[in-house]
């Protein structure tokens, strides 16, 4: 370290002393074994580290993982994720000592800006090995310590490895004397949806009793949807007379009373979960169970994504849904999943409506083979683009932990 770096930091330590602390960690116990410590700092960004991770677990069995948010983050907006989460403590010299004495991680990765400098540079001291993904030249410091010279180029150096997303940002962190060696240009890290198989009997015994009729699937459907995705079926009806709507409903709870709703408007229908026989005249089939969605994706072209179509709920993920060949229909409000959508949209993968004629007639149009299989098609490419970064970066993780494993090995 050099002299003049070494006295920003000492400064900035005696600056930071006086932040208050944030939350205790001590009410959460380290886990026995090997810790990676993951940093997320932007909730739009959770959804694709969250299956990062489930997928390194699945690589590295017994690996447990610490994910924490910036201290100032409102958790009630994050979406829950496979991984508990938790906040930084505040960017405190004190508490970011305490934090690495009550963690004690094996490596940390961070994705994306707000580094901060006490826990980064903690860290390092303790010879955590640290890899920057999703870089931004974004140091949050605290109050007084933006002017000290090189504690963002302090902070940034002690990673060992800084990926980008793109070449002006690594230009500036190179600017800024890191060196370039340790800094390379590479897409952010997207989802890889691998849903679980599903039994091949009970697949080809559903589509056997399905007897070649095409069928659409409305998931996660809220109650104030229920009269549109009606509609939309039976709009879709008078053109094709065999169609079959599995109706998936958000809440269990409206399961029963749907049941009887839908007696009474004269539609045909087979309640799922209570075992009802599906026959040739079935126009609905009634479900709630979450766990046969990867049934219901694998029978049906179409898949309008529930929670969608008013506002509320913020939409449902898609993914698995387009992982599995469906062409996806969505509504307008899908704040939650925005991100994805987009990029489905933009790729002509999905299809927006914005309401149950939009839907009626998007589901028509969908159902053309032709329609269906090049929608598939730019959704299977979207679902496994990310899958090179991940397991790109997953090798990365297990090289380090290794190298680390064998070093703390040696007698």
């Amino acid at each position: 370290m050099s002299k003049p770096r070494s006295l920003s930091l000492a400064a900035y330590r005696v600056l930071s002393w006086g932040v208050p602390h944030g939350p205790s960690q001590s009410d959460t116990t380290r886990p026995d074994g090997e810790v990676l410590w993951v940093h997320v700092s932007s909730p739009y960004r959770l959804r694709a580290v969250d299956d990062f991770c489930h997928r390194l677990m699945s690589a590295r069995p017994g690996l447990s993982l610490l994910l924490t948010a910036p201290p100032d983050a409102n958790l009630e907006d994050w979406e829950v994720g496979s991984v508990p989460i938790l906040k930084l403590p505040a960017e405190h010299t004190g508490a970011a000592r305490a934090f690495w004495d009550h963690w004690r991680p094996d490596m940390g990765l961070w994705f994306g800006g707000g580094l901060m400098p006490n826990i980064i540079t903690r860290a390092q001291e303790r010879s955590i090995p640290l890899i920057l993904l999703e870089a931004l030249v974004e140091v949050k410091t605290a109050r007084g310590g933006r002017w000290l010279p090189d504690i963002t180029r302090y902070t940034l150096d002690c990673f060992t490895t800084i990926l980008t997303t793109n070449d002006d940002i690594a230009r500036q962190i190179r600017r800024l004397g890191v060196n370039s060696a340790k800094i390379s240009v590479e897409p952010p890290l997207h989802i890889s949806p691998n849903p679980p198989p599903w039994p091949e009997d009970e697949l080809i015994e559903t589509n056997h009793v399905m007897a070649g009729r095409p069928v659409w699937l409305a998931a996660w459907v809220q109650a104030k949807e229920f009269i549109s995705v009606l509609s939309a079926h039976r709009q879709a009806l008078r053109l094709l007379p065999r169609l079959a709507l599995v109706l998936h409903v958000a809440d269990i709870s409206e399961a029963a009373p749907l049941y009887q709703r839908l007696e009474s408007m004269d539609l045909r229908c087979a309640n799922w979960d209570e075992g009802h026989a599906i026959e040739d005249t079935t126009q609905v089939i009634l479900t709630a169970e979450p766990k046969d969605l990867g049934l219901w994706h694998r029978v049906s072209a179409v898949s309008f994504m529930g929670s969608s179509l008013e506002r509320g709920a913020g939409g449902h993920d898609p993914l698995t849904a387009v992982a599995l060949g469906s062409a996806v229909i969505h509504g307008p409000h899908v704040s939650k999943y925005r991100g994805l959508y987009d990029r489905l949209n933009q790729a002509k993968a999905a299809l927006t409506i914005n309401s149950a004629t939009e839907l009626g007639n998007g589901v028509v149009e969908l159902l053309a083979p032709d329609r269906t299989a090049d929608m598939a098609l730019a959704g299977w490419q979207i679902v496994t683009e990310g899958a090179p970064q991940a397991d790109q970066l997953i090798e990365m993780v297990q090289d380090t932990l290794d190298r680390r494993r064998a070093h703390d090995a040696r007698p």
